[in-house]
């Protein structure tokens, strides 16, 4: 993809990689339903066109987070939605049931005050509304508690006119195998399901399925293996290997200027980096007010293709709102020249690596990708 004459950075999205993340995924629990977790604008990369694609491949349950990203969706998917359900993981809002009822969601309640909430609803409407439930495991962040869970399993009435699909809770550490809290919470999830025999359970994230059968239940709901991540930790050793996604991600940006700097000059704001010897500066057209991290700052890395292959160039100086500067020394002139592409994440550039660079985890470089570059999404279907 080469940059219009009004392009300042461009987006690429491989829907077709991510329906194949979501195959494999799938495949590692034939037994189990794949839903898909389309939160936060699908990870960044646009929920209603993330989510029109893995509904074309059979995805037919979706989770979100809130209920204006579900009405959302239900909108932008396609009229033909019958056995497509959108799950809305923070419940529903006091006072905005009955629209979540009307627009056929199906909500995750999380608190007994949810539960009496949705149950009244569904008394005057006089009909039964799906919901699943949500029972902490160990997360201690959503989901009903012990005793919560408790009361609702020996009184069946606090249920009435609630269809239950399935009881779900949340894995705390599952991208690090190892850590003795994913069998605690296998096994406290495992205890909760025998108390709701008739129900389905859904347990596993996207590290949650690599963590094996005894963590995949019957709805498996993975979101950031989707979107090319990591899902475990680097300290993983080899089993992070395995886990390893195929690339859904592509952000470029152009180069705009280049310069020589010499000896002692400073670049960017702060004056905080200095030449230590006469030095090519590229300025790339992308900052963080278009998500690259500002914490990238002297710390990540480009990639540009020159005509001995591609070349790893470091960020030199601040990332500031609009603008990044690059050291091109490595480069030849001709390899780096204004309107020549810059690979930022992806195409080269690993995700999670950048993360790392940036001190943070791959979750936040994409779901801060702002909306000032071009979007460009592939797709075979």
């Amino acid at each position: 993809m080469t940059f219009s004459s009004g392009d300042q950075a461009i987006l690429h999205i491989d829907l077709d990689a991510l329906v194949a993340n979501w195959r494999r995924l799938g495949s590692m629990a034939p037994q189990a339903e794949c839903a898909a977790v389309v939160k936060a604008d699908g990870y960044g990369l646009g929920a209603a066109e993330v989510g029109r694609a893995l509904q074309k491949a059979g995805c037919r349950r979706f989770f979100v987070a809130h209920s204006e990203e579900a009405l959302a969706l239900r909108q932008a998917l396609p009229h033909e939605t019958a056995g497509v359900t959108i799950h809305i993981l923070h419940g529903p809002t006091a006072g905005g049931e009955a629209e979540l009822a009307a627009a056929n969601l199906t909500p995750v309640l999380s608190t007994p005050g949810q539960i009496a909430a949705w149950s009244g609803l569904a008394k005057r409407l006089g009909r039964r509304l799906p919901a699943a439930l949500h029972i902490d495991t160990g997360m201690n962040r959503l989901g009903l508690t012990d005793a919560e869970a408790d009361a609702v399993a020996a009184d069946p009435g606090r249920l009435e006119g609630i269809e239950l699909a399935f009881v779900m809770s949340h894995l705390a550490c599952a991208d690090e195998p190892d850590h003795p809290l994913n069998r605690s919470q296998a096994d406290r999830f495992a205890a909760w399901r025998q108390r709701f025999a008739n129900l389905k359970g859904s347990l596993a994230n996207s590290a949650g399925i690599f963590l094996g059968a005894d963590w995949h239940h019957d709805i498996l709901r993975p979101g950031i293996a989707l979107y090319g991540a990591n899902p475990l930790d680097p300290a993983a050793g080899p089993r992070r290997e395995a886990s390893r996604m195929t690339e859904v991600v592509h952000l470029q940006g152009k180069i705009l200027q280049v310069r020589s700097v010499d000896r002692g000059m400073t670049v960017g704001y702060g004056a905080g980096y200095i030449v230590e010897k006469p030095t090519q500066i590229a300025t790339v057209a992308i900052g963080y007010a278009d998500g690259l991290s500002r914490a990238l700052s002297g710390r990540g890395s480009a990639l540009i293709k020159g005509r001995q292959g591609h070349v790893r160039v470091p960020i030199a100086g601040r990332v500031s709102m609009d603008l990044i500067t690059l050291d091109v020394s490595a480069l030849a002139a001709e390899d780096c020249r204004p309107g020549t592409p810059v690979s930022l994440l992806g195409g080269g550039i690993d995700l999670d690596e950048q993360a790392t660079q940036a001190g943070t985890i791959g979750y936040e470089l994409l779901t801060q990708l702002g909306k000032r570059y071009r979007r460009v999404y592939k797709s075979a279907a």
